[in-house]
């Protein structure tokens, strides 16, 4: 896990507020499989980030959830800390992080190739893009998800949690944040202290808003992730379609 303090550590040096991964605050706990796309990103075991699975052999994750070891994807998974007979593992054979990401905040977004294709089931599906520059108006209400930390401080989830959270007009987002947010690359949502939503633990996970990952977790205030001064962002998928077509297509060198 030394790779993952580096990244929070280094978030810290780059930003005033300190941003780091995230998890779930509140919510609830998901409907066992009723979100299959869904991917565990392990490390010895133990859960390091989310992720969704767009093809057979390819997961969708951020670029800072990279370690400098071999990961493995659970899939079909609802509680990760039992061998559920519906989970598949599968190791990851390739990160192919996108070409501009420095180990900041912009072009937060990775593909795991994985070594094997996963089986489709009732258990483990994957999910379709959403379309490339396609509009995504404020105020609708997105669902993120993931296994990550209950609130600061607090211990991880065994079991999948979602929650609600509701897209912010991007100039709140650019007057609050600054120079660390973009908004040709990400998007950013709004939540109540009580209702909750992304928290320490678990980048990399969805932001579904009409049935499509309109975003994946990217950063939030470190010392207090419920904080609703303080948008949460996500990478904006959509502005990455060709790239991540061009992977998909072999187009790109993925070595």
């Amino acid at each position: 896990m030394i790779h993952a303090y580096c990244v929070i550590l280094l978030l810290q040096l780059l930003s005033p507020t300190g941003a780091s991964e995230s998890g779930i605050v509140n919510g609830k706990v998901t409907k066992p499989h009723s979100r299959p796309y869904m991917a565990s990103v392990q490390l010895h075991g133990q859960h390091s980030c989310g992720g969704i699975l767009i093809r057979e052999d390819f997961v969708l994750t951020a670029a800072h959830c990279e370690q400098p070891e071999t990961m493995t994807v659970v899939l079909g998974a609802h509680n990760i800390k039992k061998k559920e007979k519906s989970q598949q593992q599968i190791n990851v054979a390739k990160y192919i992080k996108h070409p501009k990401y420095n180990g900041k905040f912009d072009y937060d977004i990775m593909l795991l190739k994985l070594e094997k294709n996963a089986t489709l089931n009732k258990f483990v599906k994957t999910i379709g893009l959403p379309r490339k520059k396609g509009k995504i108006p404020a105020n609708i209400k997105c669902t993120v998800a993931g296994w990550g930390r209950t609130g600061h401080d607090e211990p991880a989830s065994d079991v999948l949690k979602e929650n609600t959270e509701t897209l912010q007009f991007n100039f709140v987002c650019e007057q609050i944040w600054k120079q660390y947010f973009d908004d040709d690359s990400m998007i950013c949502t709004k939540f109540t202290r009580k209702a909750g939503g992304v928290c320490q633990g678990d980048s990399g996970g969805p932001l579904i808003c009409n049935n499509k990952p309109q975003g994946i977790t990217a950063f939030i205030l470190k010392d207090d992730c419920n904080n609703p001064k303080w948008p949460h962002v996500f990478t904006k998928v959509n502005a990455f379609i060709p790239w991540i077509m061009e992977v998909l297509k072999g187009k790109r060198n993925v070595a």
